[in-house]
C-alpha cells in the first residue's frame, strides 16, 4: 500500500473522483498475475448464480478506542455486499482463524475449511493528527492470492462513507463491473396521517444511514431527480399558485426556480451533461415535453400533441428520451429523438405503462405497469423487447436505477392506514429488499457515484 489516499473535510465535498484519482496508477496492490482471477469471481449476468461466501473479519484497531468503529466498517461492507444479493457473508461464529495482523498472510486453509472463497482483512488505525487510517486486503482463498489492497486517509466522521468505497473496490474487483455503494438517494419524506401527510425532501446513504431534511414540510414536494454531473436535484414544489420546478444544490443548499411556467409544469429531470431541464408542461387538458438550457434559459418544446406527454427520461448519451404518453388512448412508452420528431411506441402489454426512466448503462428502460390489480416494476430493452416484470403487488412505483444500472429502487405503499416504503431489487428480479428510512417514504431518486 504504496500511495496515501487522504479524505478531508475539503475533499469529501469535492467527492470520490479527486479522492481516488491516483487509484488506477498504483493505489492498487496485486500479488501474482494480477490480470487473472482465480475462483473467486462471481458472475453477475444470466443464470443462477449462487452468492459468492465471503468472510469478513471484523477490521483490526490500532487501539481499544477505534475498535467500536473497526467493527462499524466491517457491518456496513457485510451489509452492503449481502443486499447486492451477489455476495454470502459467512457467519463470524464459523472463523478459524483470528486475524490479529493484515500486514501477514492469512491461514487460507482455515477458510478453505468454512468454504470461504474471498476473504476480506482490514485495519483502522487514529494518527498523531486526529484522522483515521483506513487499511484493507481482498484475497483469492483458493489460490492464496491477494486480488486488492489500499488505505485511505479521513475524518473520523466519515468512516461509513469509506466502508462504502471499500465495498465498491471488493464488489468490482470480484464481479468485473462497477459498484454502487457510495451513492446517495433523494426521495419524499411522508410524515403524519394520511389526511394531513406531510412530505419533506430528504436525502440519504443508498443504505439508509444519514438521512437528512432538505425541506420544512411546509410545502408539498414530488419527483425529485439528481443532476447525473453535479450535486444538484430538480424536484416539483406545490406552493403557491402553480407548481413550479426547482433547482437545488445539496452542498450550499441555495435553490432557485427553473422557470416561470404558464400552466403546471411538472416530472422535470436533467440531462446526461446536466445542462438541460427536461419536463412536462400542462396546458388546459393536455401536457407536452419541453426542455431548458440551464445556462441561457432558453426553453424549446418537444411534442405537439392534443395528448398527455409526461415523465421524460434521457439515455445515458444524450441522443433519445423515453417518456409516457396516452397518445394511443392509454399511458404507453414511447421513444423519440432528443431534439424532437417522430416516437416511437415500444410497450404494447395489455395495461397501462408510466413512469420510464432510462438505465445508466443504456440496456434498460425501467417502468411501473399497471394491470389486472397489481402495479408491477419491470424493464424492457429500448426497443421494446425483452420486457420482464421484476416485482408485483399493489402499488409498486417510481423505479429508479443504482449508478451500476444493476439494481432499481421503487415504492410500495400497501394502502389503508399505512404508508409507502422503498424497496430495492436487482434487475433480475430475484434479490428484494426494503431500505430501512425513519418514516414512510415515497419517490426515491438514485444519485450516480458521489464524484
Amino acid at each position: 500500500m504504496s500511495k496515501q489516499h487522504k479524505l478531508t473535510n475539503a475533499t469529501f465535498r469535492m467527492g470520490r473522483r479527486q479522492f481516488l484519482s491516483g487509484l488506477a496508477s498504483s493505489g492498487l496492490i496485486f500479488s501474482g498475475v494480477h490480470h487473472a482471477f482465480g475462483q473467486a469471481r462471481v458472475p453477475v449476468t444470466g443464470g443462477e448464480a449462487a452468492p459468492l461466501p465471503i468472510a469478513i473479519p471484523n477490521f483490526v484497531a490500532g487501539s481499544p478506542a477505534d475498535a467500536e468503529v473497526g467493527v462499524g466498517v466491517t457491518q456496513v461492507i457485510t451489509n452492503n455486499l449481502k443486499r447486492s444479493g451477489l455476495f454470502a457473508p459467512i457467519d463470524q461464529a464459523a472463523y478459524i482463524e483470528r486475524i490479529s495482523n493484515i500486514d501477514t498472510a492469512p491461514q487460507f486453509q482455515n477458510w478453505k475449511t468454512i468454504s470461504a472463497q474471498a476473504l476480506v482483512t482490514g485495519r483502522m488505525t487514529r494518527q498523531g493528527d486526529g484522522r483515521l487510517k483506513a487499511e484493507f486486503r481482498l484475497w483469492d482463498v483458493n489460490t492464496a492470492q491477494q486480488l486488492a489492497g489500499q488505505q485511505y486517509f479521513t475524518s473520523p466522521e466519515y468512516w461509513r462513507r469509506i466502508a462504502h468505497i471499500i465495498s465498491d473496490q471488493i464488489y468490482e474487483r470480484l464481479t468485473g463491473e462497477k459498484g454502487y455503494f457510495d451513492s446517495r438517494v433523494v426521495f419524499v419524506d411522508e410524515t403524519g396521517s394520511k389526511e394531513r401527510r406531510v412530505k419533506r425532501l430528504a436525502l440519504m446513504d443508498q443504505d439508509g444511514a444519514n438521512v437528512r431534511y432538505l425541506t420544512r414540510g411546509s410545502d408539498l414536494v414530488l419527483t425529485p431527480r439528481f443532476s447525473p454531473s453535479t450535486q444538484e436535484i430538480t424536484y416539483m414544489e406545490f406552493g403557491q399558485g402553480d407548481p413550479r420546478v426547482y433547482l437545488y444544490n445539496i452542498e450550499t443548499g441555495q435553490r432557485e426556480i427553473v422557470g416561470n411556467f404558464p400552466g403546471m409544469s411538472f416530472a422535470p429531470r436533467f440531462s446526461p451533461d446536466g445542462q438541460r431541464v427536461i419536463m412536462s408542461l400542462q396546458q388546459g387538458g393536455n401536457s407536452n415535453l419541453f426542455v431548458m438550457d440551464l445556462r441561457s434559459k432558453s426553453t424549446t418544446r418537444l411534442t405537439d400533441t392534443p395528448a398527455i406527454d409526461t415523465s421524460p427520461s434521457y439515455a445515458p448519451d444524450g441522443t433519445r428520451l423515453c417518456f409516457e404518453s396516452d397518445r394511443g388512448g392509454k399511458p404507453q412508452i414511447y421513444v423519440m429523438p432528443a431534439t424532437g420528431g417522430p416516437a416511437q411506441r415500444i410497450s404494447f402489454g395489455d395495461a397501462s405503462y408510466s413512469t420510464p426512466v432510462w438505465s445508466p448503462r443504456g440496456d434498460y428502460i425501467a417502468f411501473t405497469r399497471q394491470g389486472g390489480g397489481q402495479f408491477s416494476i419491470g424493464i424492457m430493452k429500448p426497443d421494446g423487447s425483452g420486457e420482464r416484470i421484476l416485482t408485483s403487488g399493489f402499488h409498486n412505483e417510481g423505479p429508479t436505477f443504482a449508478p451500476n444500472g444493476r439494481v432499481l429502487m421503487f415504492f410500495r405503499d400497501p394502502g389503508g392506514n399505512g404508508g409507502p416504503s422503498l424497496f430495492t431489487v436487482d434487475i433480475s428480479g430475484r434479490n428484494e429488499q426494503r431500505v430501512p428510512t425513519p418514516g414512510f417514504a415515497s419517490d426515491p431518486a438514485w444519485s450516480p457515484l458521489l464524484s
